[in-house]
C-alpha cells in the first residue's frame, strides 16, 4: 500500500469518529500541556537564575587564593604539599611571582592579574562631603582586562587617577551638616578631583593621616557585586600605602599576593583550569562552579516536572489503547474484507498504528497550543509579582519567569505521537493477525 493511500485511509477513519477521537485526545492534550507548562517553568527559573549570575560576575574569571596550613581556606579543602610529618603544621602555598608564572603556563589561561586591598581605614573626600571606601589595587593598566565596563570615562588605571564603582557616590555625607538640614544629593564624581585619606595609628595611639589627591577617571557600570562599592588603584600605589601603614617593605616574592585573578578564554574552560590550579596547591573559586550547581539542580527539576506530565500522558495512553481495541471489535468484518481484497498483515498493522499515532499527534498539537498559552499567561503574572518583590528589596527584576525553548514543543509533539503509537501497538497486532475467513464471519 502506498504511503499516500495509507495516510488517506487513516484520516478518513479518524474523521468518521470525530467525537470518540476528540474525547480520547483530551487526555493527551492534558498530558502534553502539563509537560510544556511544567518544563517551561523549570527552564524559566533556571534562565532567570543564570542571567542574574551572569550579571553579577564574569564567568571567565577565577579567584585564586593561597592555601594555608591544613589545606583549608575559606572553609574549603585544597591540595597542599605534605611535609612528610603529619604532626608538623604544613607550609602555606603562597602566590609568589614564581607561582604566578606556573599558573600562566596552564592551557587556556589568558591573563593572571594579582590584586591586593588596603587594610587600614580610609575616607574619600569631595568638597565638603566624605565617605568610606574599599580600596583595591590591581596589577593591570586597564580594568577591561577583567571584563569591567564603564558608565562614564575610562577603565584605564594610571598614576594620579582612580576608577570607582557606581555606588561610591551614595556613601557620601556632610560631616558638618546641621540638625534639620536636608542631606546633600549624591555627587557626580566623574572627572572630579577627590582626596583619598588613609589612616593609621602610631605606637602612642595617635592618628596619622596620609592624603592623596586623585582624579576620578571612570565610573564603572553596576554589577551588583564588589566593584560597585570599591575604588581601583594601580597595585604599586596600594602596596606603597600598605607599606606606609606597616612601616615595612612588602616583598611579594616572599609573602605572596593575597589574591590573584585568572582569566580564561571561554567560560566552559573555567572549571577545568580551576581544577588544575587546585592540583598545584591553591584555592580556586569561579562563578562557573555555582552556575554548574544551579544547572544541575534545575535539570533535576526539569526531569521531575517532565515526569509528572509523562504520567498524565501514560494515563491517556490507556484511553488510546481502549479506543483502538473497541475500534477493532467494531471493524472486524472490515479488517477481514481488507485482507480478502489483498491487504497484507503489514498494511493492517500500519493502518491501526497510524490511527493511534494520529490520535496522539492531534492531542499533542492541542496540548502544545494550550500549554504555550498557559505558560505565557503564567509568565506575565509571575513577572508582575516578582518585579514588585524586586522593587521592594532593591534588586533587579527578573527578565523571564517561564521560558519555552523551541525544542520543547517539538519534543512534546514527538513524545505524544510516540505514546499514541505505542499504546495502539497491541490492538494493531491483533488486527494484523486476524484470519480473514473468521473476521468476515464475525457478527
Amino acid at each position: 500500500m502506498k504511503f499516500l493511500d495509507l495516510l488517506r485511509l487513516i484520516l478518513g477513519n479518524l474523521s468518521r469518529r470525530k467525537a470518540r477521537v476528540a474525547l480520547t485526545a483530551i487526555g493527551v492534550v492534558i498530558g502534553t500541556a502539563a509537560i510544556v507548562i511544567l518544563v517551561s517553568l523549570a527552564i524559566g527559573l533556571q534562565k532567570s537564575a543564570t542571567d542574574q549570575l551572569y550579571g553579577i560576575g564574569d564567568l571567565t574569571l577565577i579567584d585564586v587564593m593561597p592555601a594555608y596550613g591544613g589545606g583549608m581556606y575559606y572553609g574549603g579543602p585544597v591540595a597542599v604539599q605534605s611535609s612528610g610529618d603529619s604532626s608538623k603544621p604544613q607550609e602555606p602555598a603562597l602566590l609568589t611571582n614564581s607561582a604566578l608564572a606556573q599558573i600562566r603556563e596552564i592551557p587556556n589561561v589568558q591573563v593572571v592579574i594579582p590584586r591586593d586591598n588596603f587594610y587600614s581605614p580610609s575616607t574619600l573626600r569631595y568638597q565638603r562631603m566624605e565617605g568610606g571606601v574599599n580600596i583595591i589595587g590591581i596589577a593591570t593598566d586597564d580594568l577591561a582586562n577583567l571584563g569591567m565596563e564603564v558608565d562614564q570615562g575610562t577603565t584605564k588605571l594610571s598614576k594620579g587617577s582612580i576608577v570607582i564603582g557606581v555606588m561610591i557616590k551614595n556613601n557620601f555625607y556632610d560631616p558638618n551638616m546641621r540638625p534639620g538640614q536636608a542631606p546633600p544629593l549624591p555627587p557626580d564624581l566623574y572627572n572630579q578631583q577627590v582626596q583619598l585619606i588613609a589612616m593609621k595609628w602610631d605606637q602612642s595611639g595617635a592618628e596619622v593621616r596620609k592624603t592623596l589627591n586623585l582624579r576620578v577617571a571612570g565610573v564603572l557600570k553596576e554589577t551588583g557585586g564588589e566593584p560597585d562599592f570599591s575604588i581601583y588603584l594601580p597595585l604599586d600605589q596600594v602596596r606603597l600605602l600598605n607599606e606606609w601603614v606597616n612601616g615595612a617593605r612588602i616583598n611579594y616574592n616572599k609573602t605572596g599576593y593575597n589574591q590573584v585573578i585568572v582569566k580564561v578564554q571561554d567560560p566552559e574552560q573555567a572549571m577545568d583550569v580551576a581544577d588544575q590550579i587546585t592540583e598545584i596547591g591553591f584555592q580556586a573559586m569561579t562563578p562557573q562552579s555555582f552556575l554548574q550547581g544551579i544547572n544541575n539542580t534545575f535539570l533535576i527539576m526539569q526531569i521531575i516536572f517532565g515526569g509528572v506530565g509523562a504520567i498524565a500522558l501514560l494515563v491517556a495512553a490507556i484511553g488510546i489503547a481502549n479506543t483502538m481495541a473497541m475500534s477493532i471489535l467494531e471493524r472486524t468484518r472490515e479488517i477481514g474484507l481488507m485482507k480478502a481484497v489483498g491487504a497484507t498483515n503489514r498494511d493492517v498493522l500500519s493502518l491501526f498504528l497510524g490511527e493511534a499515532a494520529g490520535i496522539g499527534f492531534i492531542g499533542g498539537v492541542g496540548g502544545i497550543v494550550i500549554g504555550w498559552l498557559a505558560a505565557q499567561a503564567i509568565n506575565v503574572v509571575a513577572l508582575i509579582y516578582l518585579a514588585g518583590q524586586a522593587s521592594q528589596q532593591g534588586g533587579p527584576p527578573p527578565s523571564v519567569a517561564v521560558y519555552t525553548p523551541v525544542w520543547l514543543p517539538l519534543f512534546a509533539l514527538v513524545f505524544s505521537t510516540f505514546i499514541g503509537m505505542l499504546s495502539g501497538l497491541y490492538p494493531a497486532l491483533r488486527a494484523a493477525t486476524m484470519i480473514p475467513v473468521i473476521a468476515l464471519k464475525y457478527e
